[in-house]
């Protein structure tokens, strides 16, 4: 009998415990290692190094423990579905974080001023430059903005002109520039705060 309950919990162990624990693991290093990768591109010189540290850390245990029961197929299926789930944590996290500067590029008929009048008085700097499209004469906005404030902008950007062209770049590094001061979140539409897409097509 007491052999019999050794034997279940044993089984338990390899097949339920260790395949769950592998797969937490697996979240956790790849969640370190796509912030560690985003923290690099915006050279982060300090942050990286410590999160690569804990990331390959958390990795060896993982699969060292892969290495011991290869024969395991729980195992395997625990550390790809950890791997892609730590993918999928990270960016998320990232997401919440808002870290970076982003640039806006805004295409406007020529003459339309109520866009970048807003965005002016939403504390955004703004830079107009002449062009010639397809269509006849543009003006390009550009805006240097905080991440954090990207649904600030484009609320902004769809209520003056909801078919606006305008891509959203990631600018890695920026020096001075004017931003808006910190605002309320309820200040803002809803659906300003559930932007998904940086950018959309228009004209």
């Amino acid at each position: 009998m007491v052999w019999a309950e050794l034997l279940s919990e044993s089984q338990m162990f390899v097949w339920v415990i260790l395949p769950l624990l592998i797969f937490l693991a697996r979240i956790c290093d790849v969640t370190l290692g796509t912030l560690r990768i985003i923290f690099v591109s915006r050279g982060k010189k300090l942050l990286a190094p410590l999160l690569g540290f804990f990331e390959i850390s958390i990795w060896l245990l993982a699969i060292s423990q892969i290495m011991q029961h290869l024969s395991n197929i729980a195992c395997f299926l625990a550390y790809a579905g950890g791997f892609a789930m730590g993918n999928y944590v990270g960016i998320l996290i990232e997401d919440k974080l808002a870290m970076g500067t982003l640039m806006i590029r805004i295409f406007l008929i020529k003459g339309e001023t109520t866009m970048k009048q807003r965005l002016y008085d939403a504390g955004f700097g703004v830079t107009g430059i002449d062009a010639h499209g397809m269509s006849g004469d543009v003006e390009i906005l550009y805006t240097i903005i905080k991440r954090r404030d990207l649904a600030r902008a484009v609320a902004i950007i769809e209520e003056c002109d909801s078919k606006a062209f305008y891509s959203i770049e990631e600018a890695k590094s920026v020096r001075q520039g004017i931003f808006p001061a910190e605002k309320k979140l309820e200040q803002y539409p809803l659906h300003a705060l559930r932007i998904r897409h940086y950018g959309k097509h228009g004209r």
